[in-house]
């Protein structure tokens, strides 16, 4: 009867220490997203994947989740960010043409529809629904974004706002990694319409839009339009 109270003890005592186990290894050591590291030269513990890697959604649940199965085709990167002047013409030496190119994808509705959802979902709390650089994030104290309609930014090419989405730019994180190719190419479709929207030259604009427009004071006490 002893042996027996020994050996329960003993098996109380085990499982014990497999429920300690298994706790450590629900709190292990682990880096939280972004978090800072002194292990790599960068300091950060989010790490990019290595040259030549291709994203892959496999599984039952990749269609609904991501919005996409198997291999993803990967257009041609067109360099790295270069840093622009308020011509939008690059302050970079050497090999600038060949990293400026406009958007391949035709610009459609649909296009543009996808461009603003993704853009609302990744863009708009840093950049601002308008991409004026007002987010919400911008509003509770994260350092503002750039505004879209600065000279700047009308005069950089597609491959510009590309690029920043996909290495990320100053304090914006690389999207590379949850933004596919394509949606990223709807996102800079959907920020040339916004860009249009606030900076349209008078002679696009239909009688309709013109007859909206404010009524502007000019030199002999006329108005124009």
């Amino acid at each position: 009867m002893n042996g027996r109270r020994l050996v329960l003890a003993l098996s109380l005592c085990a499982l014990a220490g497999c429920e300690q186990a298994m706790h450590d290894m629900y709190d292990q050591p682990k880096y939280k997203p972004l978090a800072p590291s002194p292990l790599f030269a960068d300091g950060n513990s989010a790490r990019t994947p290595p040259p030549g890697s291709v994203p892959m959604a496999q599984g039952a649940a990749a269609d609904t989740a991501s919005g996409r199965h198997g291999q993803m085709p990967l257009l041609p990167p067109p360099g790295p960010a270069l840093p622009l002047d308020e011509q939008g013409r690059s302050l970079a030496r050497g090999e600038v043409g060949e990293r400026r190119y406009a958007n391949p994808l035709p610009v459609t509705l649909a296009l543009l529809e996808r461009g603003r959802e993704r853009f609302d979902i990744y863009c708009a709390p840093c950049h601002g629904a308008s991409g004026s650089g007002d987010g919400m994030i911008v509003r509770r104290g994260f350092p503002a974004p750039p505004s879209y309609h600065t000279d700047r930014l009308r005069n950089a090419p597609d491959s510009h706002f590309y690029q920043v989405i996909s290495d990320g730019y100053g304090v914006m994180y690389p999207y590379a990694d949850r933004i596919g190719p394509h949606d990223r190419w709807a996102i800079v479709a959907y920020i040339r319409a916004l860009q249009l929207s606030q900076h349209a030259p008078r002679d696009r604009l239909s009688p309709q839009d013109l007859a909206r427009l404010p009524a502007t004071p000019v030199e002999g006490g006329e108005t124009r339009r």
